[in-house]
């Protein structure tokens, strides 16, 4: 069932180093396989931000007929009951305390982020929203750095900034507008986004807990927030949506949600937060390339220059971000078992 959805055969718990060597050492013989186990983490984060940046176009167009709460009540749903049928099928053992409570306290982070993005990009400008959401390459960072108390190289913030800056070009074509309430949402959007990787890989990362209780608990909490939040008009949607909008739900909550957060969460218990936000954060690449070849958006000049800054500073700080971690992994998986749980 994981293999189907395209989840590492290991994603029941973390990969320990011993038994990837050994892996990537049986692989010698096969060039290509070995570099696919070796950047095996990196490929599926951009998958990840792949899938997320088609999200938007399918999210477009199903909040034309009803409310963003709505939308994310329904992905959450079904994103939970396919969780529940793969955990009845793949888990062994009983989630302890312990996992049960990391993953609501991460579900309650998730459901902030998706809130107050999806908000907050109805009441500013897409300029603005790309411009300010691609500020958490640089604040994840920042926060893992305080939370943990290790000091990243400045060509990891380096990179980030030239990111902001290829968003900014990728999404600046019609110039920038005055702020709005809006753009304040999106501030805290990727404040809180950053905050939510830190977390994942703070409380996760070194431990024994299961990625895909960790996903079940976090979605959990999401549809239950979001339902909440607007019942009504949840049964409403379900008289009124039509076979296509209910295939656009599926995809929300089965390639956006299923697949992505629990790869998300197995690949961050096997790399750093900044690198896992520095993939991620190829997302708008991704946004525009499906609004251009399916939505039929145009991309100009400044576009292009755009996505070109934003594929330079992922590579640059991934560099200096493997670099730095090859050094300092015991000092940080120190910090990390000593923070308080």
């Amino acid at each position: 069932m994981r293999q189907a959805l395209g989840v590492p055969s290991s994603l029941s718990s973390p990969t320990s180093p011993d038994s990837f060597d050994r892996r990537l050492g049986n692989s010698r013989h096969h060039p290509v396989l070995s570099s696919l186990i070796a950047r095996r983490v990196d490929v599926l984060l951009l998958l990840v931000a792949l899938v997320w940046g088609s999200s938007y176009l399918v999210a477009k167009v199903l909040t034309d007929t009803v409310g963003v709460t709505v939308i994310l009540s329904f992905r959450f749903l079904i994103t939970t009951a396919v969780l529940v049928v793969i955990a009845l099928i793949r888990t062994r053992r009983k989630a302890g305390p312990r996992e049960i409570a990391t993953g609501a306290a991460l579900g309650l982070t998730q459901a902030a982020v998706l809130l107050l993005e999806t908000h907050g990009i109805a009441g500013t400008s897409a300029t603005n929203a790309g411009l300010i959401i691609s500020l958490v390459v640089v604040f994840t960072p920042i926060a893992e750095s305080v939370a943990f108390r290790v000091q990243l190289p400045r060509m990891v913030l380096g990179a980030g900034v030239i990111a902001v800056v290829g968003v900014c070009l990728l999404v600046s074509e019609e110039g920038l507008v005055t702020p709005t309430p809006g753009d304040t949402l999106m501030l805290a959007a990727a404040v809180v986004r950053a905050i939510h990787v830190t977390a994942v890989s703070g409380l996760t990362r070194g431990r024994d807990q299961s990625p895909l209780t960790l996903t079940l608990v976090q979605s959990a909490v999401c549809a239950v927030v979001y339902t909440a939040a607007d019942h009504t008009g949840v049964l409403d949607a379900i008289s009124i949506f039509d076979p296509a909008q209910w295939l656009g739900v599926l995809y929300l909550g089965l390639a956006c949600s299923v697949f992505a957060f629990l790869v998300q969460t197995w690949a961050i218990q096997q790399t750093s937060a900044s690198r896992a936000s520095l993939l991620m954060g190829t997302e708008p690449v991704w946004a525009v390339l499906i609004g251009v070849t399916i939505g039929q958006d145009t991309l100009g000049l400044l576009g292009l220059l755009g996505a070109g800054f934003i594929i330079t500073g992922t590579y640059l700080g991934l560099r200096a971000e493997t670099r730095h971690r090859d050094l300092q992994e015991p000092a940080l998986l120190h910090a990390r078992h000593d923070t308080p749980a």
